[in-house]
């Protein structure tokens, strides 16, 4: 069965994970050309989730981390970072659960408010599950376009 219809009939899993496990999906849609690691990855309060169909292969992967928010002052902030989803599973609810996941336990750690550099394409994406839009559009070398995109917590 492909992975497309695991996830179609399939039960969608949310873990946290350590970095390496991200880094193969990072590479395949985030991060060619470009090192793998992010700064701080491997950061005892860095977060990485990633999404499983039936506990099988990863189809979903994002990152979390405390990070002062460049369009908002205050204690609290967190950076969401190398979302990326399988293209065989967009649409599926693999990224929605994902960051649900990410804001439940970025709140529980007393997290107020989550910032992210959206990429263009993503915006809706983001605008569907809460984010609200804070920033023209700007160019993030060497990905492109992007918008600054945040959510206060807890979700009202």
């Amino acid at each position: 069965m492909s992975t497309e219809s695991a996830a179609r009939t399939g039960t969608i899993t949310i873990e946290q994970v350590d970095a390496a496990t991200t880094y193969p999906l990072r590479a395949q849609e985030l991060r060619q050309g470009r090192p793998l690691e992010i700064d701080e990855d491997d950061a005892p309060y860095t977060l990485h989730l990633a999404a499983r169909v039936d506990g099988g292969e990863v189809v979903g992967v994002v990152r979390f981390h405390p990070r002062d928010c460049p369009w908002r002052e205050g204690e609290g902030s967190w950076q969401l970072r190398g979302m990326a989803t399988d293209p065989r599973v967009r649409g599926l609810g693999a990224g929605r659960a994902l960051v649900a996941a990410g804001l439940t336990r970025v709140a529980a750690r007393g997290g107020q408010l989550v910032w992210c550099d959206a990429r263009a394409s993503a915006v809706g994406f983001y605008e569907r599950i809460g984010f609200s839009t804070v920033t023209e559009e700007y160019d993030l070398r060497p990905v492109g376009p992007h918008r600054g995109m945040l959510i206060e917590l807890p979700i009202r």
